[in-house]
């Protein structure tokens, strides 16, 4: 009897880079990726601008003694770079800060939060792409006026008016 053959399915890149950044992340004291990945998710557009995680600082265990199950960990100190005008929106906004990351992490993890002033290590964001033109618009919407899936439609619309419209200008 042949054994059933295996279907291999895509699996999107978003769910192989965690597992490959992990090892690198946990040395600098992070048990996963994805505060560093979403941070920007966590602690909004405006915060996440003008500072990015640097470590989580776990204070040192006491040596030959067994940790006791009923007793939390004591919380890290997550050390955090910010940009010279930001330093001060942030120390304002610690509260929030750690009730966030906690959230996102899932338990009291972070206890309090340490401010690097310097600049940013991440690349600068793409700037965003003007929306297509109103001649793009229209002769993408007559292309797929037989389609009947409105949300279909719309995005199809939308992509087709960008490939119409070309590469925009830089004057």
């Amino acid at each position: 009897m042949a054994s059933p053959k295996k279907i291999s399915r895509p699996v999107p890149l978003a769910d192989l880079v965690g597992a490959a950044v992990d090892p690198v992340v946990a040395k600098l004291g992070f048990g996963q990726s994805s505060l560093i990945l979403h941070w920007e998710d966590i602690v909004g557009a405006r915060l996440a601008a003008g500072c990015e995680p640097i470590k989580l600082q776990w204070p040192p265990r006491p040596a030959k003694t067994l940790p006791d199950p009923q007793r939390a960990p004591e919380p890290a100190t997550l050390v955090l770079r910010a940009t010279g005008a930001m330093v001060l929106e942030i120390q304002h906004s610690t509260g929030t800060l750690i009730e966030r990351v906690n959230a996102h992490l899932g338990w009291r993890a972070v206890g309090r939060i340490a401010i690097r002033q310097g600049p940013l290590t991440r690349g600068s964001r793409p700037a965003r792409r003007p929306p297509p033109d109103e001649e793009a618009l229209l002769r993408a919407a007559q292309a797929v006026e037989g389609v009947e899936d409105e949300a279909l439609r719309k995005a199809l619309v939308l992509l087709g008016a960008r490939t119409l419209g070309g590469a925009p200008r830089r004057d």
